[in-house]
């Protein structure tokens, strides 16, 4: 199993899967060629933020949820794999949401990218 992939789904191949009885009243469309490039200039960011904040001990990025309107924690690989997803079959994945994370280990995206930006600018300094 490649980690970049996530995880496995416990139910895979599965003739009695409770998936099955969901109805996709809306199938997965492929990306246009501009989301496309907007996903994987997010898998580009996603790289460096991880490069940036993970040696700072964060653990993933954090996400409000359209939905319910609750924070979604997703780790580094998680994130990436949900993009990868997104290229290849137009929709994320299915997955569990994160046990008991704790917040102050996750941070949004706007302040991934404005940490990661800072730590550019610094660099170019020296």
């Amino acid at each position: 199993m490649n980690l970049e992939d996530g995880p496995l789904d416990p139910f895979l191949d599965d003739p009695s899967d409770p998936a099955a009885l969901l109805d996709d009243s809306e199938p997965a469309q492929p990306l246009n060629a501009d989301e496309r490039a907007d996903v994987l200039a997010d898998l580009a960011e996603l790289t460096e933020f991880r490069q940036a904040l993970a040696p700072q001990g964060v653990d993933g990025i954090t996400v409000e949820c359209a939905d319910c309107g609750e924070q979604h924690f997703f780790g580094w690989d998680l994130m990436a794999a949900n993009l990868r997803a997104l290229l290849g079959e137009g929709r994320t994945h299915v997955h569990e949401p994160a046990y008991s994370p704790d917040p102050d280990a996750y941070v949004s995206w706007d302040y991934a990218r404005g940490y990661a930006d800072a730590v550019t600018a610094l660099t170019k300094r020296r």
